[in-house]
């Protein structure tokens, strides 16, 4: 009787015991997970990792901007191969029509752009005088008790007129610096260029789980298929939404007047790839001047801006997100901002697709083995 009692209580001690080493090593193992990220930083820093990647990245870009080329335009060529037509010719027709639109492009918009670049940099002082009779004006009628406004505002001047100074004084230079940069990111280019049409003459051949063991093979080439579809379908609906922003943002902001329109709807049309944050980003800079110029050319400019980013903000980046990478907003939000603090611009850019793979590699393990509801089964069991 006593040995049966004795027995119970162990297993209800030994069960305890169970229990708490469980929760323990939980602990451990999220004491491992910060103390390895802590580390990782360390070295990262320490080590100066991420200059040596930028300098490889930048050693190696001619051949990432042929692989995307190749990545990008496979679908089409595999297209015509399965219409009848050999590889080779499919590769040369797409590159013609690439090479045709690029050249369509260049002779339409570039000597527009300089010209109104030109126009442009002539009104930057009366711009500036603009600004600095409309901040007099809005100051002249601050009265506030023990502030003195016209020290603040001979502060605030004396900065416009040294920007506006620098900017002036610095505008061939930095235009030298500008030419310069653009012919060494076209030769660039073209080396891209060349590479992709080798590369996209045998992409289809190209196996990359060919390089994982035998037994992962089968999950390594579907979960391949399943990024490469959803980064694909981003980039191209990117793409597609940032050219047609273009467009739209040039040919609405020239009919308000606004001094170089093309040169604002570029801009509004590259910093739309970054979602939520990016309309602001590129439409601020055209607002702020457009209300320089005038009160009436600024409001027509405000419309504009806000009517083509409603729309595309409401509509079309949704519909792509939907159809893409179907993460929640937050989760967009909060990866722009790490990426943004860390990386800056260049890793609100590429913030999105990096989350939609890693929630597509994550999606796909937890379908194949159920780690959400393991986990959720030891926790009840817990």
């Amino acid at each position: 009787m006593f040995r049966k009692k004795k027995e119970e209580l162990d297993k209800e001690n030994l069960n305890e015991v169970i229990l708490l080493s469980k929760k323990t090593l939980k602990i451990l193992v999220y004491l491992l997970i910060i103390v390895a990220v802590y580390a990782s930083t360390l070295i990262w820093k320490e080590w100066k990792i991420y200059h040596f990647l930028l300098t490889v990245l930048k050693i190696l870009s001619p051949f990432f901007i042929g692989l995307l080329i190749a990545w990008l335009f496979d679908p089409f060529v595999t297209y015509l191969q399965k219409k009848g037509i050999r590889r080779g010719i499919g590769t040369f027709i797409t590159y013609v029509l690439l090479l045709g639109s690029i050249y369509i492009v260049i002779r339409m918009v570039f000597p527009m752009l300089a010209s109104q670049i030109n126009d442009f940099a002539k009104t930057i002082p009366i711009i500036f005088d603009n600004i600095q009779n409309w901040l007099d004006g809005i100051l002249n009628k601050i009265q506030i008790k023990g502030f003195d406004t016209v020290h603040f505002k001979n502060e605030i001047f004396a900065h416009i007129e040294t920007f506006a100074t620098e900017l002036t004084t610095d505008l061939p230079s930095t235009i030298v610096t500008f030419i310069s940069n653009f012919m060494s990111g076209l030769g660039v280019f073209l080396v891209g260029l060349i590479i992709g049409f080798y590369l996209l003459l045998g992409f289809h051949k190209i196996d990359f789980s060919s390089y994982v063991p035998s037994r992962y093979k089968k999950d390594a080439k579907a979960l391949i298929y399943e990024m490469n579809t959803s980064l694909r379908s981003y980039v191209q609906g990117a793409i597609l939404d940032c050219t047609a922003i273009f467009l739209v943002t040039s040919l609405g902001l020239s009919f308000t007047g606004l001094q170089a329109p093309l040169l604002f709807g570029l801009f509004c049309g590259i910093t739309n790839i970054i979602p939520y944050a990016g309309p602001y980003i590129g439409g601020a800079p055209a607002v702020i001047v457009g209300f320089a110029q005038s009160p009436t050319i600024g409001l027509f400019t405000l419309i504009v801006i806000a009517v083509i980013q409603f729309t595309e903000g409401n509509f079309i980046q949704p519909f792509i997100m939907s159809k893409t990478t179907k993460l929640h907003p937050v989760t967009i939000i909060v990866g722009l901002l790490l990426f943004g603090y860390f990386w800056g611009i260049v890793g609100m850019l590429v913030s999105t697709p990096i989350i939609a793979v890693v929630k597509t590699i994550f999606l796909y393990f937890n379908e194949k083995y159920g780690i959400i509801k393991e986990y959720q089964e030891s926790e009840e069991k817990d």
